[in-house]
């Protein structure tokens, strides 16, 4: 058998590492969301708009917050996290929106405004892979000064349609189009939700 015939060593796919992202979305004549652009140094989705989130440190494993996620949230992320991770998601996601823009839900975090919305796991094939899930809180939740660290450039109050209008990656492009959905439903139904969507190898389905 020459070299050349020999078949490829399958690699397993890389374990994606637990992220959360946080939505703030406020009220102004149309809905707005808090973004910002990925720097080119970046190695996951550079140069592309996303909302401020990470990974899921040790420390917030750890951590406790001032007030827990709401129990539908907690119900709903429950299909495939257990409540150290749930836990752990909220605190993440609090951190995250701090370091990156100077927003602040408390320090131990108040994380009873937030709501689970979806879930989007990086692909097999990427060499960097993330499961992350994404939370929304309404602006009235929020305290502190749009100060971003730097590491989200051109941060500020995207229009929800006028983002929809950009060039986003796919998987911002679904949470946006899933936080439409959301506003579209009233509080009773948002609590009444038994399942959200999560994308898959660019394939949503409910969970």
């Amino acid at each position: 058998m020459s070299e050349s015939s020999v078949p490829p060593v399958r690699q397993d796919p890389v374990v994606p590492k637990p992220a959360a992202s946080l939505l703030v979305l406020r009220a102004a004549k149309a809905p707005q969301v808090l973004m910002g652009m990925r720097g080119a140094a970046h190695k996951f989705m550079p140069n592309r708009l996303v909302f401020p989130g990470g990974r899921v440190d040790p420390e917030d494993l750890q951590a406790a917050p001032a007030t827990p996620l709401p129990e539908h949230a907690c119900a709903l992320m429950a299909h495939a996290a257990d409540a150290a991770l749930i836990r752990a998601v909220g605190i993440a996601a609090a951190r995250e929106l701090e370091e990156e823009t100077g927003l602040t839900l408390g320090l131990p975090p108040l994380l009873h405004g937030l709501d689970y919305l979806c879930r989007a796991i990086t692909p097999d094939f990427s060499p960097v892979r993330f499961d992350a899930r994404f939370l929304v809180v309404e602006a009235e939740h929020v305290g502190g000064t749009l100060a971003g660290s730097g590491e989200l450039e051109d941060l500020r109050w995207y229009g929800v349609e006028e983002a929809l209008g950009l060039d986003l990656a796919f998987p911002t492009r679904g949470v946006l189009e899933q936080l439409k959905l959301w506003m579209a439903m009233d509080a009773a139904a948002r609590r009444a939700r038994a399942h959200v969507a999560t994308l898959r190898n660019r394939g949503w389905e409910l969970e």
